[in-house]
């Protein structure tokens, strides 16, 4: 046998005995960290800490909020700082309380939880919400929230 082909017998024998990561093992490990981010994402929110949690997102997210009207809405750093400082100053212990987390492939996790506080009339409420968010390269580039917001 010549000595460029046993070589490359060799090589090929190497790198075929490799343990290779799988689909499912890279799935598994976006998931962990989609969910130690999103984990992380309402440690800030909890802290009132907008400007950590602001730079979790891409410079320009997407968002679906009731609260910015209808349909999808594009949010830099700064809007997202403003808005949850405003709410922070209606309801200054706004707090959420993750109920579950749900991976869904390698760039969406949907979260359920309640957020819960004192409204500027003095009544605790209790909201549940779920929100799916969208994360690409270690940032959340859409944040799609979903409550009921009639008042009664």
């Amino acid at each position: 046998m010549n000595r460029p082909l046993l070589l490359l017998l060799v090589i090929f024998a190497l790198t075929a005995c490799q343990p290779k990561e799988t689909n499912q093992e890279t799935s598994a490990t976006k998931n962990l960290d989609n969910e130690n981010l999103v984990k992380q994402y309402f440690g800030h929110f909890n802290r009132h800490d907008w400007q950590q949690m602001a730079a979790m997102y891409s410079d320009t997210a997407e968002f679906k909020d009731p609260s910015l009207g209808e349909g999808v809405v594009p949010q830099t750093h700064e809007q997202i700082i403003k808005k949850y400082g405003e709410l922070q100053q209606m309801i200054p212990d706004v707090r959420d309380s993750v109920v579950t987390i749900y991976p869904s492939g390698d760039k969406h996790i949907i979260v359920e939880f309640i957020s819960t506080g004192t409204a500027p009339d003095k009544s605790k409420f209790a909201l549940p919400i779920c929100t799916i968010f969208t994360i690409e390269n270690g940032k959340i580039t859409q944040d799609f929230t979903y409550y009921d917001n009639f008042s009664e």
